[in-house]
């Protein structure tokens, strides 16, 4: 079973994460990428839905068991390309040609979390799962571009917080405060996002001049606010 896999069921791609809680790291981010390639020019996909393999978790965001021995060492250019590469997911996703809908199959911690909030729709499962951005008992400042992503998807009065304390939100949660379009039972999850996402079959060019106007603000924190505060060894864990 490959790292990351996709199928297309009429105008809709369905991307799968089969690596296990899907933490980012190069091999992970790097597929990712590719995938998100080759559908945009393998496939006529006009909407694009993501979720997890995993029966409880969506994605619990970067892969701390490789990133911390990699500062520990000082490795700093490893650090950074890191960061480079995850802040290309993001604007990657924030930029997509298709409609992005996130079908949140579990927990969404952290860079999971911030991710999440790049796709342009989000459903969440109701039975389990929380929505969650634990950086500040991490010990781990978001990065500009993170911190306008949040700005994307979340109502201000709620997006603080949710970063000052580290608060878990559930799926109704969610849904109350408009985060997510609907909190669904799992068995019912991917039924409800896959009718969603298929009465979204919209021109890609005009999807993609759209977002290009939507999210400038999340494109210019990440080609120019990210790069002085990475280069600047701001960004440290604990």
């Amino acid at each position: 079973m490959a790292m990351i896999e996709y199928e297309v069921d009429e105008t809709v791609a369905i991307l799968t994460m089969n690596s296990g809680e899907n933490r980012y790291n190069p091999d992970f981010l790097n597929e990712m990428l590719v995938r998100l390639d080759e559908i945009e020019n393998e496939t006529d996909a006009k909407t694009l839905v993501v979720k997890s393999a995993h029966e409880k978790i969506f994605s619990n965001g970067i892969d701390l068991e490789w990133l911390v021995p990699v500062i520990q060492k000082n490795d700093m250019e490893s650090a950074m390309d890191f960061f480079y590469t995850l802040n290309k997911l993001f604007k990657r996703t924030a930029t997509y040609p298709l409609i992005t809908v996130a079908a949140l199959t579990g927990h969404a911690f952290a860079g999971g979390a911030i991710w999440a909030c790049a796709f342009d729709f989000r459903f969440m499962r109701s039975d389990r799962g929380f929505f969650c951005f634990p950086e500040v008992d991490l010990g781990i400042p978001f990065l500009p571009g993170m911190l306008e992503l949040l700005k994307k998807a979340i109502p201000r009065y709620k997006m603080e917080e949710m970063v000052y304390t580290g608060a878990r939100l559930t799926a109704e949660e969610c849904e109350k405060h408009h985060i997510i379009v609907k909190a669904c039972h799992i068995d019912s999850l991917m039924q409800e996002t896959l009718t969603f996402a298929k009465g979204l079959n919209k021109r890609r060019e005009v999807v993609k001049e759209i977002k290009g106007r939507f999210n400038k603000d999340i494109v210019h924190a990440i080609d120019v606010e990210d790069i002085p505060f990475i280069e600047s060894k701001q960004f440290h864990i604990g």
